[in-house]
């Protein structure tokens, strides 16, 4: 009987005792994750996060920018790391692989559209169980944020580096969001409701990400924050 099979009869048998060991157990996967992450991705170099949907087509417009996005990242000394799946994570790789540069695949179990693209450098995949522990390694081994046109994953991993900066967990790096005429409608609401209706966030939020429309500007995003706060990419 697998964990998960023993975790459910215990539910069904109210067998608590059996439920707080299973839970003590998972602590050592969740350690397993975060040193597997910590000890490859500490040796990456400088890299920028691609971040979309999954289901983007080669030809869609979105799949064919992030391409050239990619790409760029790696003239301009990046390595690239997406969430090692299809759609635009497949293209970010595919950018980077494209010009000889460091693809970085975070891949995660799901029961649909995850597999591991056929761009990643293959010492630098790495498959996790867990969400969260996943996007604390994009958070901390990345220089920038780069996002495209995607879904509610997309949006949680956008938020999330938006709350970890607003509040100071984290340092601040460039969040870019690429598509205006796919984020406007989120965009205005944010201003319209959530800061001038009802005040939840202040005017200096919205200067925590970019919006553009092409390639070349989102990665003078990138450039232009790292010298104007005279910084180096990475640690």
């Amino acid at each position: 009987m697998g964990e998960e099979e023993k975790i459910r009869k215990a539910f069904k048998e109210r067998d608590w005792a059996e439920i707080k060991s299973a839970d003590s157990w998972v602590v050592f996967k969740v350690i397993s994750e975060f040193v597997e992450g910590f000890e490859k991705l500490a040796k990456i170099g400088p890299c920028v996060s691609i971040f979309g949907s999954a289901r983007t087509q080669p030809d869609n417009e979105y799949y064919k920018m992030t391409e050239e996005i990619a790409a760029k990242l790696v003239r301009h000394g990046y390595g690239v790391i997406t969430g090692g799946g299809p759609g635009i994570m497949e293209a970010g790789n595919r950018g980077a692989h494209s010009e000889n540069g460091k693809s970085v695949g975070l891949n995660i179990k799901l029961p649909f559209e995850q597999f591991d693209n056929i761009y990643i450098d293959r010492d630098k995949l790495i498959n996790f169980d867990y969400f969260f522990i996943r996007k604390v390694m994009f958070v901390k081994y990345s220089q920038g944020f780069i996002v495209l046109p995607g879904g509610f994953g997309t949006l949680d991993e956008f938020f999330e580096a938006l709350t970890l900066i607003q509040t100071k967990k984290i340092g601040r790096f460039p969040i870019v969001m690429v598509g205006s005429k796919y984020w406007q409608g989120m965009i205005d609401w944010i201003k319209e409701v959530m800061l001038h209706e009802h005040g939840n966030i202040c005017e200096e939020d919205l200067d925590l990400f970019s919006v553009v429309d092409t390639a070349t500007d989102a990665v003078a995003v990138i450039d232009k924050f790292y010298s104007k706060y005279l910084l180096s990419p990475n640690f």
